[in-house]
């Protein structure tokens, strides 16, 4: 799969840095997603997730835009004390900037943490522009972190992490596996730290923790494209997540919470590539991947008895019609959700 880096100039957010994985003259095919990340990383871990074993069929048939966030590139400089770090609300609406630079009509939002929190204020400023949103440990609250973590709060020393907002990050990311006997403990904090000293500018970073604590209430019930809430059980934001679903039009909005996992990503891959897979094809993308389990040729072949096994939304796989046509995005099904195929939340 292809990787080109772009850097896109912004109108108030500055230069945004974008690795695209896929070929994006082909999106007429494909299903095209924007990915954000969270705190303390930055497009390497939505970079990593798609080139795992479980993503090896979404990523033939797709192409992944990855942001990192001003001053989040891998060995960015500082950014000029004069710039003024965009709020959430603000890198959200101007993410479509980098969609009309790349020429890219829709996409598919994929956010963790803060990132999910900008991919939503994309998608309610841009909603013709996005054909759904997969938020994973979004917030909607303002104040909702800040009342957990009051105890902790964060201090910056000069350039570096401080102890306390390296902790905070911690439990921002990892959330109860660092509670207890969890024998992987050290081996998430030292990894996690590696990261963080090393390729990401941690002066920058804390920028990016400071708009996400001054965050404002996020107005997901005025949301108009279909939502996946992804959460860990052991995540820290999972009670928050839930209650963000329950003020929600249950019919744009389904919620997959995993358990045992905090960090869904590196602990989950499989799920959430399967829900994403799932949520995919409620909105006319990816049909002919088969999902993990199923037979594939069954997944796409059409019975002599003209059932509708094969179809989507009227559409079968004839023997004129290739693989990259039947990946065509069906617009006219993009209402479809997919409430009934994930796994029923656990009470």
């Amino acid at each position: 799969m292809g990787r080109r880096r772009y850097a896109v100039n912004t109108e108030k957010s500055g230069e945004i840095i974008v690795t695209v994985q896929g070929d994006l003259s082909q999106q007429e095919k494909r299903a095209v997603f924007l990915t954000v990340h969270d705190l303390g990383t930055n497009h390497s871990s939505f970079e990593e997730f798609v080139n795992s074993a479980c993503m090896i069929e979404i990523k033939e048939r797709s192409c992944f835009i990855h942001i990192d966030v001003p001053g989040h590139a891998d060995n960015a400089p500082n950014l000029a004390d004069a710039f003024q770090f965009p709020s959430l609300q603000l890198l959200g609406e101007e993410l479509v900037t980098v969609l009309d630079f790349l020429h890219v009509k829709y996409v598919i939002g994929v956010g963790e943490g803060a990132g999910a929190n900008v991919l939503a204020r994309f998608g309610l400023a841009h909603p013709s522009r996005c054909l759904g949103l997969i938020l994973i440990n979004v917030t909607g609250s303002a104040a909702s972190v800040l009342d957990v973590f009051k105890t902790k709060f964060i201090s910056w020393k000069g350039d570096e992490v401080g102890q306390s907002a390296e902790d905070f990050l911690l439990y921002h990311k990892f959330g109860y596996q660092l509670v207890g006997d969890n024998p992987d403990k050290e081996k998430i904090v030292s990894e996690f730290q590696s990261r963080l000293h090393s390729s990401l500018n941690n002066k920058n970073l804390k920028q990016y923790v400071k708009a996400f604590m001054s965050r404002k209430d996020l107005p997901l019930k005025n949301c108009k494209v279909d939502l996946l809430l992804i959460t860990g059980v052991m995540s820290p934001y999972a009670s928050v997540v839930e209650k963000l679903y329950k003020d929600l039009n249950k019919e744009k909005v389904t919620l997959l919470k995993v358990e045992r996992a905090g960090d869904v990503l590196a602990d989950a891959p499989a799920k959430v590539a399967q829900s994403i897979l799932l949520f995919c094809k409620g909105q006319g993308l990816l049909t002919s991947v088969a999902m993990p389990g199923v037979d594939r040729n069954r997944a796409y072949s059409t019975s002599s008895g003209g059932s509708n096994e094969g179809s989507t939304g009227g559409r079968r796989l004839s023997r004129g019609m290739s693989m990259e046509d039947y990946d065509k995005p069906n617009i006219r099904r993009l209402s479809v959700t997919i409430n009934e195929q994930l796994p029923p939340i656990k009470k």
